[in-house]
């Protein structure tokens, strides 16, 4: 009589990582992850523009809001839409990590992570001082000289829950623009070979595409900014300061448009 061997199935490892697709699929993947986020968003303000030059009325007459309310007149709905929407807004950003995941790599790998929480927050607030002290002076400037639009910043109602809305939409757009257009987007041209003078002016070009709708100006102080963020990723290999300084920047212009607007003369009143 024959033995009877019991067997198992065979147990199959799935590695973490498959590695980084090839260059033609890499292409089509920032291409794709760009067209549901930034990218679209750029497409869409360049459109906006086109509208506001072509308008009957001067830019300086115009107004471009920022973080407008989603549902006038009922602050409960308003609050509820407005956290619905700042933590879908963030969906690009899991499919960024998916993505880098799949490669093999991790939020590390781009610097995002809290390892130097001393270092990144003193840079982050060095940069947003700079940084945002700079664009309002050129916006002020470019406004009064009347080629700017005027750039509500908030028009949120005055309730309980307005200000630490604008603080957390402040970070939603740091984390979002921060880890898509600078560390996905710079790893991913690395990968494929582009230089990186070459990879930081597609980065600040993304950048200012989709602020746009706030005008010329809109357009070319968020280049900057993403000539200089750019610059200095390179340099750190960290988003996480970015996302400080960007966080902190649209916080002040948030917060401090709520509390100024139509109380000081050099500001553009709503």
């Amino acid at each position: 009589m024959a033995d009877e061997t019991s067997t198992s199935p065979r147990q199959e490892t799935t590695p973490i990582g498959i590695g980084p697709p090839p260059p033609r699929l890499l292409r089509w993947e920032i291409i794709t992850v760009f067209a549901v986020s930034l990218g679209a968003s750029g497409i869409y303000a360049l459109v906006q523009y086109i509208g506001s030059l072509t308008a009957q009325q001067s830019l300086s007459k115009q107004a471009v809001v920022v973080h407008g309310t989603l549902a006038p007149g009922r602050p409960l709905l308003d609050l509820f839409l407005q956290l619905t929407n700042i933590t879908l807004s963030l969906a690009p950003v899991l499919l960024v990590l998916y993505l880098l995941a799949r490669g093999g790599e991790g939020p590390k790998t781009i610097g995002l992570d809290a390892s130097q929480p001393g270092k990144d927050a003193a840079w982050g607030a060095l940069l947003a001082a700079v940084i945002g002290g700079a664009g309002l002076g050129l916006y002020l400037i470019a406004f009064h000289a009347g080629v700017e639009l005027n750039v509500v910043a908030e028009n949120l109602p005055d309730v309980w829950w307005r200000f630490p809305v604008l603080v957390l939409s402040a970070a939603q757009n740091g984390i979002y623009e921060e880890v898509i257009v600078v560390g996905y987007l710079l790893s991913r041209l690395d990968k494929l070979g582009v230089k990186p003078a070459r990879a930081i002016a597609i980065s600040a070009v993304i950048r200012g595409s989709y602020h746009l709708y706030q005008g010329a100006g809109g357009f070319i102080g968020n280049a900057t900014m993403g000539v200089i963020f750019g610059y200095l990723y390179r340099r750190w290999g960290r988003v996480t300061p970015l996302i400080i300084a960007h966080t902190l920047i649209d916080s002040v212009a948030f917060v401090g448009y709520a509390l100024l607007a139509g109380h000081v003369s050099w500001l553009p009143a709503p």
